[in-house]
């Protein structure tokens, strides 16, 4: 069980890692998609790349950071059921959605996945748009997310069975750390204000 609980210890840093970087692509989405609008309206000229890269952003950050909510306890529950059962009870219902749920999804969803992304990387698919963008960056998101989500769900089980064996404290409590959007909210102000100094 040590040798599994710093596996989930190292499960957990990844995800965490890259959710603090992921959410800089919601950013770079929003200001290309805020310049496209003005540019367009302007100048009345626009490109479809500009278009793509705007979704194949926010696909980035859906994908990718999937691991990361998991691992901060963000996605959506049915507790009006689960809420009602004890403690244990909740655990053994995360360990069941694990298994038979959440790990099977995402062995199918790679199954189909990675040799869409390898069909499309060997082909170097382009989108039909007028000066569209390759779509193969787009398609690798996809065993790349998953991947990282059913690693954080093995390392969430982990977590789990090792609660009920007395080995760790509740690895279903909230932490009291910043989330990535105060995060990004800190640094954007930091940047500001190491701006404001400079000039």
């Amino acid at each position: 069980m040590n040798f599994l609980l710093r596996f989930s210890r190292a499960v957990d840093w990844l995800n965490g890692q890259i959710g603090k970087y992921v959410i800089w692509l919601i950013l770079a989405s929003t200001v290309i998609s805020g310049v496209n609008a003005v540019v367009r309206k302007a100048f009345n000229i626009s490109s479809n790349a500009f278009l793509e890269v705007q979704w194949y952003l926010f696909a980035a950050s859906f994908l990718i950071a999937a691991g990361y909510t998991l691992l901060n306890q963000e996605h959506v529950k049915v507790d009006v059921l689960v809420g009602r059962l004890s403690k244990r009870g909740q655990i053994w219902v995360d360990i069941v959605g694990f298994v038979f749920f959440l790990t099977p999804f995402c062995f199918a969803i790679l199954w189909y996945g990675i040799p869409f992304f390898l069909q499309g990387y060997r082909s170097g698919e382009m989108s039909n748009n007028a000066g569209g963008l390759l779509r193969w960056p787009v398609y690798a998101m996809i065993p790349l997310g998953f991947s990282l989500l059913m690693l954080q769900g093995w390392s969430e089980l982990i977590k789990r069975i090792a609660f009920l064996q007395g080995r760790i404290e509740d690895p279903t409590s909230k932490r009291g750390e910043k989330t990535a959007e105060e995060e990004l909210a800190e640094s954007i102000r930091r940047l500001a204000e190491a701006q404001t100094k400079s000039s």
